[in-house]
């Protein structure tokens, strides 16, 4: 091989050594780059090179024409670095960047409470819209009447699944009731109706069963106990005197009832009528499902708050049982000056 030939085969191995850098550069400081709309190609490699991030801004170019990525550089603010190869310098302004992710609220949504009580859940988590009128449609592929609902109700109380759901900020209020009816739908479907259906009672009243559960039993061991007092009096004709439905009908899920309140003329008033109230009144979890379709096999029908317990109860079989516990309770009462006499 003559010497031009030699000649000519160095610049070209030169000229492809600098032109690719194979073994690459140590990178230097970070700089930061603002590359203005519509650069050129030439533009930006002469941009890089006066900050010293490339060697020459017509290397630059050349790479990028080679590398099909002259129409992949983007505009904008860009961090390199200084000394960084071609090759590093066109993948860091061609590759896109990752889209940051979209704020997220978490929504907990406490077992048991009722449509009227997730409002200001949903309110103060920023969601828009209404809760209210979006827990009233039916929405999406849950429907009550195919769960025994009656034609005549007119919202999706009960089947508002209590849980923590983490919703893009600002989501509109039915993207939370999509998500509570599917986690309903996902859970009720694991329970085992069995013992239920044998009482004649449809997938609905085991709901309303729950939900009065879910007000009554503050210790999950007592959520089947309670159960079994709401199946007994049903199947004695009792009403059920269970003041949560009151409380649901009047919208005061707390503080003491009025007697003009307890004598209130309404189908959710189970002390002046018997059988269920008409609808949930409120949205039970799991274990208060699992306990209302299959209820502890035990005689209770009546119980009463433990006295120097934290939500325990006193169970009887008899009324006279039963009165004596009361006697116990409203001792305990009054010797703590009228107030409720649990140690929580």
């Amino acid at each position: 091989m003559g010497l031009a030939a030699l000649a000519v085969l160095a610049v070209v191995v030169i000229g492809t050594l600098m032109l690719f850098q194979p073994f690459g550069s140590a990178e230097g400081a970070a700089v930061r780059i603002t590359i203005p709309e519509g650069s050129s190609t030439a533009e930006i490699g002469a941009q890089l090179a006066e900050a010293g991030v490339v060697s020459s801004g017509f290397l630059f170019r050349v790479r990028a024409t080679l590398s099909g990525k002259r129409d992949s550089l983007r505009a904008g603010e860009h961090t390199l670095h200084e000394d960084m190869t071609y090759g590093k310098a066109i993948t860091a302004l061609s590759t896109p960047e990752e889209a940051a992710a979209a704020p997220t609220v978490s929504v907990t949504i406490p077992e048991g409470r009722s449509r009227r009580e997730i409002v200001a859940v949903a309110e103060k988590a920023g969601l828009r819209g209404s809760y209210l009128e979006a827990s009233k449609r039916f929405a999406g592929a849950l429907n009550p009447f195919r769960y025994g609902a009656p034609r005549g109700t007119r919202s999706l109380e009960g089947f508002l699944y209590p849980a923590t759901y983490e919703l893009d900020a600002g989501a509109p209020a039915r993207d939370l009731v999509e998500r509570q009816l599917k986690a309903f739908a996902d859970n009720f479907a694991g329970v085992n109706l069995a013992s239920a259906r044998r009482k004649n009672l449809t997938p609905y009243e085991v709901l309303i069963i729950a939900s009065m559960v879910e007000r009554e039993a503050q210790l999950a061991k007592e959520r089947p106990l309670i159960a079994a007092v709401i199946y007994n009096r049903l199947s004695d004709s009792m009403p059920l005197g269970i003041d949560a439905t009151t409380r649901y009908a009047l919208n005061k899920p707390s503080g003491a009832l009025r007697q003009s309140e307890l004598e209130l003329d309404s189908p959710y008033n189970t002390r002046r009528r018997s059988g269920l109230p008409p609808t949930p009144i409120g949205n039970p979890g799991l274990s208060s499902i699992r306990a209302a379709a299959a209820p502890a096999n035990v005689d209770f029908r009546y119980f009463v708050v433990k006295p120097g317990t934290c939500g325990e109860h006193d169970f009887a079989r008899t009324l006279e049982e039963h009165n004596r516990n009361v006697a116990r309770y409203s001792a305990a009462r009054e010797q703590a000056g009228n107030q409720s006499p649990t140690a929580c």
